[in-house]
């Protein structure tokens, strides 16, 4: 077996990525106080398409030194912005008709098994993740239409965001791919 170089992996340039189109998500981060896990989900945002992150509360923004340290150049090609309170924004987001889901454990959560937001029509979607210790704030899981939780089967009852959002956001974009093929015609 021998690995590929990076030339062979047929990755497309930062102004292809801009033009491509992107799956119908945006991400928001609810307070996430580490750089490092911000610019984790960058990169993962890059792997998948997304269309924008939104950097909410005390979440760094880009040029943190510890954002580019593991968005590894993400931060060039993922529409971003900031904004100062989540609640705001996940109230305008859904004005603009987003259906907005926050991954907690929560009473009547939903298993991201069984999560999938395409499955009722074509609105775009907002996933919010929250704060490493305290989660979700409670003002943004008031606005939200409901809660993916991933299912886990240790002894940790929670997982590191930026893992989190790697599993999330990958279920999400193969779920949208499977139902791009399946609506193509012939």
């Amino acid at each position: 077996m021998q690995k590929l170089k990076n030339s062979q992996l047929n990755r497309i340039g930062t102004e292809v990525f801009k033009a491509a189109d992107k799956l119908p998500v945006v991400i928001v981060l609810d307070n996430v106080r580490s750089a490092l896990n911000v610019g984790s989900v960058f990169r993962t945002a890059d792997a998948f398409l997304v269309k924008k992150i939104y950097l909410c509360g005390i979440t760094a923004a880009p040029p943190h030194k510890d954002i580019l340290k593991t968005a590894l150049g993400a931060t060039s090609t993922v529409a971003w912005e900031y904004a100062e309170s989540t609640s705001g924004l996940l109230g305008e987001l859904k004005k603009e008709g987003y259906r907005i889901f926050a991954v907690e454990q929560a009473v009547e959560s939903i298993s991201l098994v069984q999560f999938n937001p395409f499955n009722s029509g074509d609105s775009p979607v907002a996933i919010v993740f929250g704060h490493e210790i305290d989660g979700v704030s409670d003002k943004a899981l008031d606005l939200c239409h409901g809660c993916i939780e991933v299912p886990q089967y240790g002894t940790k009852h929670s997982l590191n965001i930026a893992v989190c959002a790697g599993i999330v956001i990958w279920d999400i974009f193969m779920k949208y791919k499977s139902k791009s093929i399946a609506s193509e015609p012939g």
